[in-house]
């Protein structure tokens, strides 16, 4: 058993020992040399423990991966302006404004030079928003609808045409008819009716399934009869919608795909006398 611990040595100094029995000698070799493969490869020590620890746990370099240069990059941090609600997507007329931070969801409509302003969210999740030809919902306002009118009126929130909504006005499932005025912070509940020709001063609480008749000057919690508008008064309710209709364009162009500092640095080259 000593002997066939050490191959090595047993095989490498087979010729200078001397056995008692020569036939013992030839045995013995052959058992070296099969042994020989056998014993395991010692690695060569490293200079440091500290460099084998590094280079036993420094992971292998991982493979890189290249993307796609069709790939798109969606970047979900922000708020997005139009959100589909299943089947339904918002519609935005070409010329329509619509604010950067505006909310629209599922049913909406925004018509042809209209304009959404700053901060408004119009939440179509259950029934159809309308905004009509050259209205404008301003800022801060919230405009949605429920599934029925208590009424019988259609269920969906109705803005026709030349209709102004001030800021911070809540518009719920409500039909307002063309050429109206709605003061800021009012509330017009469910299957209420605002006919042509009307204005509601501000704070102004319209119950559900209340009509306000045209013509008139309404206010209050409840609204309420103040007195009949003037002919005067009538004609200025379009004009006022046509005004802030023409100060949309100054913000809707600033708001273009391709943005307008190109005119700035045409007029920084003007001023340093580049051609441009």
């Amino acid at each position: 058993m000593v002997l066939l611990s050490l191959p090595s040595q047993v095989s490498s100094h087979t010729h200078h020992l001397h056995f008692p029995n020569p036939a013992m000698a030839t045995p013995l070799a052959r058992i070296s040399k099969r042994l020989l493969p056998l014993t395991p490869r010692l690695r060569p020590l490293s200079s440091s423990p500290a460099a084998a620890i590094d280079s036993a746990s420094t992971p292998p370099p991982l493979h890189k991966i290249t993307e796609s240069p069709d790939r798109v990059k969606w970047d979900y941090r922000g708020q997005r302006l139009i959100i589909p609600l299943g089947q339904w997507l918002p519609k935005i007329a070409v010329d329509a404004y619509v604010a950067p931070n505006v909310v629209l969801a599922g049913q909406v409509t925004v018509c042809d030079g209209a304009s959404v302003w700053n901060g408004a969210v119009l939440r179509g999740d259950l029934n159809k928003i309308t905004v009509g030809f050259c209205s404008n919902v301003q800022e801060k306002c919230v405009v949605h609808a429920a599934w029925s009118s208590p009424t019988g009126l259609p269920a969906e929130a109705s803005i026709e045409r030349f209709v102004t909504i001030g800021a911070y006005s809540l518009l719920r499932s409500c039909t307002i008819e063309p050429e109206c005025i709605i003061g800021q912070h009012s509330i017009l509940m469910e299957g209420s009716l605002v006919e042509t020709h009307s204005i509601l001063e501000a704070g102004s609480v319209v119950p559900p399934g209340r009509r306000i008749p045209s013509g008139e000057l309404w206010a209050g919690n409840p609204a309420r009869f103040v007195r009949t508008l003037t002919h005067e008064e009538t004609l200025e309710i379009p004009k006022l919608a046509v005004a802030i209709n023409d100060l949309s364009g100054n913000h809707f162009s600033e708001f273009l795909p391709y943005s307008t500092v190109y005119l700035e640095v045409e007029k920084l080259k003007k001023k340093f006398g580049i051609s441009v």
